[in-house]
């Protein structure tokens, strides 16, 4: 087992209802103003918007807001979103929406802090050390961003998709009332679902695997998120099953999966030269399709992995003459899972080629400045094998 920190400051208010008592709890800690920041409109159609405005007059909080957020959130919102929160003097940043929304939000509010463009931290230029707080509302289960350290932003400027980790980037406060997700379509759904689960599996194929306790836990996670992501698919207003999704969502990328472990979410750095060169692509289903590729491609560097993921989290067999046989039934157990929610496992089904393969590996690699730890290292070649698997 690795040396690890394992801190989430962030407190969760989870239930039914509890998304009315926003204004209360930034009242409680003393914040009289904040940037109210949300997406392309749907919490008004929803009616959530209203509820928000009025808990917040209720309780006597100010506020400035910015919608508009995207799926894949990008850069020239989070600056405008940056930029108001410093000239309106706001106390706090709160997020409502899904993981777009948060993750636009955290960018803002270390931008706003230090007073500079939010892509100096995506570009590794700077790190935050602090930001001003962010508070959320989730409105769909999937990014884990409610209490991650994790933000990921889209630079129009060239398409280019980066992330930043830093402590100061969990959220305050977040709330989590399953029943906000409803009416998220099924598509949207089924993208969530893979996301969470691809939170707790980039972990689970860590570098190190000394590490039961950890183990067993994904492993439990992921049972249960496949279990109940079949049946929100199947009734969307399935509370049990929305719930579960939502605090696996948080459960999955909180940091809790990744104790003890020394891993790289080589999938995700794949997805999001995917993602960021075609806009139009979901994350969840970019992963969707990446990672049945990456595994197959991977597998044979790490068989026992790969055929204990099949074993106790599919219920496969084992088959100890010829355990390459588990590992790859495990894999297609995956893809067939994720065909059943509806999600795409190849480009052909995004209408996505070869032609830009170049530049996505080129982009991955950070120009030739990396590549990725894995069982084997991931260079340019390996990604384009990779990328191409996808077909």
């Amino acid at each position: 087992m690795q040396n690890f920190t394992f801190h989430t400051p962030t407190k969760v208010f989870f239930g039914k209802g509890t998304e009315k008592q926003v204004g209360e709890i930034i009242k409680s800690y003393g914040f009289s103003k904040v940037l109210f920041h949300y997406g392309s409109g749907s919490i008004k159609k929803s009616g959530l918007y209203d509820v928000v405005v009025a808990s917040l007059k209720e309780n006597g909080i100010d506020y400035v807001e910015l919608g508009g957020v995207e799926a894949n959130p990008k850069l020239s919102l989070a600056r405008k979103a940056a930029e108001l929160a410093k000239s309106e003097k706001v106390d706090m940043i709160l997020a409502v929406g899904g993981g777009s929304v948060l993750d636009s939000a955290k960018a803002a509010a270390a931008g706003a802090y230090y007073g500079c463009d939010p892509w100096e931290f995506s570009s590794k230029k700077r790190v935050p050390e602090k930001a001003l707080p962010v508070g959320t509302i989730l409105t769909l289960a999937a990014s884990g961003s409610e209490m991650s350290d994790s933000c990921v932003i889209t630079n129009e400027d060239g398409w280019l998709k980066r992330g930043f980790n830093a402590p100061s980037n969990r959220p305050l406060f977040s709330i989590m009332n399953p029943e906000l997700t409803f009416t998220v379509s099924k598509y949207q759904t089924g993208c969530g679902i893979v996301d969470i689960m691809m939170h707790t599996l980039e972990r689970y194929f860590s570098l190190n695997e000394d590490n039961p306790l950890t183990d067993a836990m994904s492993e439990g996670l992921l049972k249960t998120v496949v279990e109940a992501g079949r049946r929100a698919i199947e009734n969307p207003e399935d509370y049990e099953a929305r719930a579960t999704l939502m605090w696996a969502g948080s459960l999955s990328h909180n940091g809790l999966t990744g104790c003890g472990k020394q891993f790289m979410m080589r999938c995700h750095q794949l997805e999001h030269e995917l993602s960021g060169a075609y806009d139009r692509v979901a994350h969840g289903a970019g992963l969707a399709v990446i990672f049945p590729a990456w595994a197959k491609y991977i597998c044979t560097h790490n068989i026992s992995r790969f055929a204990q993921y099949a074993v106790n989290v599919w219920g496969i067999p084992m088959n100890f003459e010829h355990p390459e046989r588990t590992a790859l039934a495990g894999i297609e157990a995956t893809e067939q899972y994720f065909r059943s929610i509806g999600m795409p496992v190849r480009l052909s089904e995004l209408g996505i080629d070869d032609s830009r393969f170049e530049e996505m590996a080129e982009k991955c690699t950070f120009f030739g400045k990396r590549t990725l730890p894995d069982y084997i290292e991931i260079g340019k070649k390996e990604m384009l094998d990779i990328y191409r698997l996808c077909l």
